[in-house]
This record gives C-alpha cells, structure tokens and sequence, in this order.
C-alpha cells in the first residue's frame, strides 16, 4: 500500500475551528454497508439498541500548552527571551517530555518560568525533544497547570486561531476522568448529558476504556510505503471490569461500538485473535491498516481524518477503501466540517437487523 491510496483533496473551509452547540447537534454521516444517510448526532439513539455497547474513552486532556520565559545567567547578566512548550508524556520523578520553540535556543540545566508560580529547568535535551524538571509535583503541580496552561489544540485548528477558555470546555469530553491526554479523543466530544441519557433509555451499554492520546496522533507519515511507518506508542487501560462487560455484550451477540479511534486501537489491543479481552495496561502502537482482522469492533464512530493519515488507514481497514472514498466524497460533497471540532459519522460494515429498533429516521 502507498501513501498517495489515502489521499484526498479537502477543500479549507471544512476544516472546523469551533465545535458546534450543543454538542449533539453535528451532524452524522451513517454508512452501514453500502448506504450513505446524513443524519446527526442526537440520532444515535434510533440507530443503536438493547444489546449494543458503546466503548469511551475516558482519559482527560491537560491544558499542556505553556508560554514561558527562558531564563539564563551570561557574562553580561541573567537573559530572557520567550519559549513555548508543549507537554508530551510524564518521566519518572515527576519529569515531563516535551516540545519546545524554539528548540535550538533552549540549553540543558536553563531555567523556564511561566504563570501561576510554576518553572521548570530543564534537564536533558534530544534533537526533537527536551525532558523539565518542574519545581511543583502533584495536585500543585495539577493547580498551576490549570491556570498557566492552554488547551494543546492540534495544529490545524492553532493556525488558525490561539486556543482561549472556550476551548478548556470545548475540548474536553464530558466522561473524562483520568488526566494525562494531550489531545482529545474528538468523536467524543459529541456526547452531552442529554445525549447519553437518551442512549440509556434506549438500552445501551456504556464501557470506559483509557488511553491517553498523544501528540503523536498528529505526526505525518513520512514514508511512502505505508508498511513501513512506525506508531507513537500511547499509554492506555482495560479494566477487568471493562474487559468483563465488552465479552458478556459479545458473548450475548450484542455489537461492540467504540466511540473513536483511540478507544477502538485499544480494545483492538486487549483483544486475543479470539476477541476475547482480558485486562491490560500499558503502551500501544498498533497500527492498523487494510488487510486487518478486526478481534472486537463491530463498526466504529468518528470524526474525519486526515489525507494520508493513519486513521485514513484505520477507517479504510474497517469499512475498505473503497467504501471510504466513497464516504469521504460524499461527505465533502455534502459540506460535513471535517476534523476534531468537526462532524461525526457511524461506520457499520454490516448492516444490522433492525426489526426491533426505531425506523423513524429523518
């Protein structure tokens, strides 16, 4: 497979730079086997049924967007000049990974100050990367963040515009609990207390999975022979409990739905060739293209991705290629906002039997 197979032209002005309100609004391509309908979000409820499970992923996005001073002593006195940093990933000791600009200007043992009482030094520094040692650890350290911070929105959205308080509510799920994402598990961000009230009423099950995503999600693939691109590996959970509920929807014949690629790439990781799950906890860099056996997900929800993109290549393994250009032009053609402030689709292979559900669809 080469990189030119998912590629794509896409127009500037679909690219979402706000989310819509409410959040269930968006609107919803549906393609279940080879039908196309345009619904939105709050039809999830006729769509899906007792027996069907939604997977969330909970993890929580940390404001990981720092604007700082450099601080260094010279022969001519202490030097300032401004630095922005973007957290990655936590080190032991209470260190952090992270993005810095410019990097070049940046030397190991420099001090970096922001707001809200928070510094850092840093420690270590690689030709992409450098590791800080900040000076408050814990639920200080979670406190300054939060005032000194600025959601880390990704880059298609940041050039265009800063990120502002809007977005600390608008790119952040209403599920999320456990804090270490750098970015946001974005079909999510569609589901309000409404929304998930009404799928409960329907009889739909809800599992919480985590998987804090990384800014890697964001990294071009750089090669044209697709086999050979290598995944940012991202630290994710499967309860035992979460493992336990996926196996009895499954054993019951019910349909296994994760909502977003990254819930999907997880239990896809948890999942034996069987597709039974088991608990698990630690790195995943799956990488899923054309050609894979899908172990659990039975369809999948999620917003529209990337030219070339790995989650291109995810959709296309799911719902095949040429299903998804198919998909992708007429979603283009229809004016869907595409990206993570942008609209949703469901993606079902099959076509379920319906015959007990609601067929009032608009």
């Amino acid at each position: 497979m080469k990189l030119s197979d998912f590629d794509f032209d896409l127009p500037e002005d679909l690219i979402a730079t706000r989310p819509v309100s409410p959040r269930s609004s968006a609107r919803m391509l549906v393609a279940e086997g080879g039908a196309i309908r345009d619904l939105h979000v709050h039809d999830l409820p006729d769509l899906l049924g007792p027996g069907d499970r939604l997977v969330l992923n909970n993890t929580k996005v940390i404001p990981a967007r720092l604007a700082g001073k450099r601080r260094r002593e010279t022969a001519q006195g202490v030097v300032e000049a401004g630095i922005e940093l973007t957290l990655l990933e936590p080190r032991p000791g209470g260190q952090w990974q992270a993005l810095a600009k410019p990097l070049r200007k940046l030397k190991e043992g420099e001090e970096v100050t922001f707001d809200a009482g928070l510094s850092a030094r840093v420690v270590a520094k690689s030709e992409t990367d450098v590791t800080l040692a900040f000076n408050l650890t814990g639920d200080d350290f979670d406190a300054a963040l939060a005032q000194a911070g600025a959601m880390p929105l990704p880059p298609y959205i940041a050039g265009r515009r800063a990120a502002d308080a809007r977005d600390k509510t608008d790119y952040q799920t209403v599920f999320a609990r456990h804090s270490g994402a750098v970015a946001a598990p974005t079909a999510s961000l569609h589901f309000d207390d409404a929304l998930l009230q009404a799928l409960r009423d329907r009889g739909v099950a809800f599992t919480e999975v985590t998987l804090h995503v990384g800014a890697g999600t964001f990294l071009p693939v750089k090669v044209d022979d697709v086999s050979q691109h290598k995944m940012h590996a991202e630290w994710g959970e499967v309860t035992e409990d979460a493992a336990a509920q996926i196996n009895a929807t499954r054993a019951a014949g019910g349909r296994v739905i994760p909502v977003g690629t990254t819930a999907l790439r997880l239990i896809e990781s948890a999942a034996t060739p069987d597709g039974t799950m088991h608990p698990w906890r630690g790195e995943t860099d799956i990488f899923i293209t054309p050609g894979y056996r899908f172990r659990v997900a039975d369809g999948l929800m999620t917003n529209f991705h990337l030219p070339k993109s790995t989650l291109m290549m995810l959709v296309s393994a799911l719902m095949g290629v040429g299903a998804i250009r198919a998909i992708y032009a007429h979603a283009i053609a229809a004016g869907y906002r595409f990206f993570s402030y942008g609209d949703a689709s469901l993606l079902l292979p099959d076509a379920p039997d319906t015959s007990d559900m609601k067929t009032s669809l608009s």
